[in-house]
C-alpha cells in the first residue's frame, strides 16, 4: 500500500507530525504536570470553562496540539489567527464575530493565537477590552517567554502554562505509534526499523516531537525498498534524515564524559576538560549541553573568585546558538580554559544553600525590621516606623552599620569569602567595614 493511497487526499499530502496530532486528551503525549487526571487544566477543559490561558514552551511540545483539543471538546465556537500574519483589522474582526455568537447563540469564542509573542502593542491593546469583558477567552501560544516578550496587560490576565520538552520514553512511543499507525501513520508500509535507529531519533530531537516525526517520515520515504517491498531502517539512515550521527559510545559512558568534564572544570585542569568536551562533541553530543554545563560551573565552582567567569561561559554559550557547528567551538574552548584557570570559590553555593535552609524552616513572627518597610502604602503609623531606616548613601562609603535581617536571624552569616581571586578583595571590603567574622 502507498502512503498516499488514503480516502482523503488532502489530509495525505499532510505532513506525518500534523497527521499524528492528538484528537483529545486520552491520546495526547507528554506535559503531564498540566494535563493529567485531575488538573486544573484538564478539568477546566472538560467542563468548559477554561479562561483566557498562554502555552509557553519549546517548539514540538503540543502547544497547538492541545488548543486544537480545546476546540474540538468545547462547545463554543473557535477561531484561530496568527500573530505573524494577523493585524489589527483581523483582531476586530474575530472580537465582533465573538460578540455576535454570543449575542444570538449565546456562545463564547475562543480565540487561538500562534506566536502570540509577535503581536504589538497596538494589536494587543485592541483584543485586550474584549479579554477583560468576556467576549472571548483568549489562548496564546508562544515560544518566547511571556512575560518578557508580551504586553503586561494581556500577560496579567492570563493564566501562564509552561511546557516542557517531552521525554525520550515520550518521544519513543509516539514514534512506534506513527509506524504502526495504517490509517495516519506510516503502518502502510513495511518498516522494519532497528532499535537504535529509533532510539537515536527520539534522543537527539530534544523533546521536540514535531522534529521527530519529520526525521521518522524522512528515514522511511527516503529508504530504498529491499526486494520483499520492505523497508529497513537503519542507524545510518537515522543519522541523516535527522542531520546528527549517533554517539559513538554507550549512555553510561556518555555520562562518565559528561561528569569527566564538570569535574576537569572544577579541578583546573584545562587539558582534560577541552578533551572530554571535544570527545562528547565528536561522539554525537549536543554542543549546547557543554555550554550549558559550563554556565553552570562557572557560578557553581568560580563564583566570586571570578564574576567575569559567568559572563564569559554565557557569552560563549550564546556565540554557540548564534553561530553554530564548528565555528561556535572556538568561543566555547575559550570559555572552558578561562573557567578552568579561573580561581575557584563555592561560597554563593553555600550561602545559597543556608539561605534557602532559614527561608523554609525558620518562622518568621516579626516579619520585616520596621525601618525597612515600603513606606508608599498603609496608614500613618507603618510610615512612621519605617523612618528610622538609614540611607547609606548619607554616610561615608555609601555603607552604614544596620540590621537588615529579621530579628531571629540576625546573627546569621550565609556568605563568608573565601582568600582566592576577587573574594579576597571582598574579605578586605568587609574586614575595613568591620563585618568580616
Amino acid at each position: 500500500m502507498d502512503l498516499f493511497d488514503f480516502n482523503n487526499n488532502e489530509n495525505a499530502a499532510k505532513p506525518l507530525a500534523e497527521r499524528m496530532r492528538a484528537n483529545n486528551l486520552n491520546d495526547f503525549i507528554g506535559q503531564r504536570h498540566i494535563v493529567a487526571e485531575g488538573s486544573l487544566l484538564r478539568r477546566a477543559i472538560s467542563l468548559d470553562r477554561l479562561g483566557s490561558c498562554i502555552f509557553w514552551g519549546p517548539p514540538g511540545t503540543g502547544k497547538t496540539t492541545l488548543a486544537n483539543i480545546i476546540a474540538q471538546t468545547t462547545h463554543g465556537e473557535f477561531i484561530k489567527l496568527n500573530a505573524v500574519q494577523a493585524g489589527v483589522a483581523d483582531v476586530k474582526r474575530a472580537v465582533e464575530a465573538a460578540r455576535e455568537a454570543l449575542k444570538m447563540f449565546g456562545k463564547r469564542t475562543y480565540l487561538m493565537l500562534d506566536e502570540c509573542h509577535r503581536f504589538n502593542k497596538t494589536q494587543s491593546d485592541s483584543l485586550l477590552p474584549a479579554i477583560e469583558q468576556g467576549t472571548i477567552i483568549f489562548i496564546g501560544s508562544t515560544t518566547e517567554n511571556p512575560y518578557a516578550a508580551m504586553t503586561p496587560a494581556i500577560v496579567s490576565r492570563c493564566r501562564i502554562f509552561e511546557f516542557k520538552p517531552l521525554s525520550t520514553e515520550d518521544i519513543k512511543g509516539a514514534m512506534l505509534k506513527a509506524l504502526a499507525d495504517k490509517r495516519r501513520g506510516l503502518g502502510g508500509y513495511d518498516v522494519k526499523m532497528d532499535g537504535d535507529a529509533i532510539d537515536h531519533i527520539a534522543r537527539v530531537a530534544g523533546g521536540d516531537l514535531r522534529s521527530a516525526y519529520n526525521a521518522l517520515e524522512l528515514a522511511v520515504l527516503t529508504t530504498p525498498p529491499q526486494s520483499d517491498g520492505s523497508v529497513h531502517v537503519t542507524l545510518p539512515d537515522a543519522e541523516q534524515s535527522i542531520q546528527r550521527k549517533a554517539l559513538s559510545y554507550g549512555e553510561d559512558a556518555y555520562y562518565d564524559y559528561l561528569s569527566a568534564f564538570c569535574k576537569s572544570l572544577r579541578g583546573s585542569d584545562p587539558d582534560a576538560a577541552l578533551y572530554y568536551a571535544m570527545r562528547l562533541i565528536e561522539g554525537g553530543c549536543d554542543p549546547m549541553t557543554v555550554a550549558r554545563r559550563l554556565v553552570v560551573h562557572s557560578s557553581e565552582d568560580v563564583g566570586m573568585a571570578d564574576p567575569n567567569a559567568l559572563v564569559v561561559a554565557a557569552s560563549a554559550m550564546y556565540a554557540l546558538e548564534k553561530i553554530g557547528y564548528p565555528e561556535g567551538l572556538i568561543p566555547l574552548s575559550n570559555a572552558i580554559i578561562y573557567v578552568c584557570e579561573a580561581p575557584k570559590s563555592n561560597t554563593a553555593v553555600l550561602a545559597m544553600e543556608a539561605a534557602k535552609s532559614d527561608a523554609v524552616n525558620v518562622r518568621d513572627d516579626e516579619g520585616v525590621p520596621a525601618y525597612l518597610l515600603d513606606n508608599s502604602y498603609g496608614d500613618s503609623k507603618t510610615k512612621a516606623q519605617s523612618k528610622g531606616y538609614k540611607y547609606p548613601h548619607d554616610f561615608s562609603g555609601g555603607w552604614v552599620d544596620q540590621q537588615y535581617l529579621p530579628e531571629k536571624l540576625k546573627d546569621r552569616v550565609y556568605y563568608t569569602p573565601s582568600e582566592y581571586g576577587f573574594e579576597k578583595k571582598v574579605r578586605e571590603i568587609r574586614k575595613q567595614k568591620g563585618k568580616q567574622k
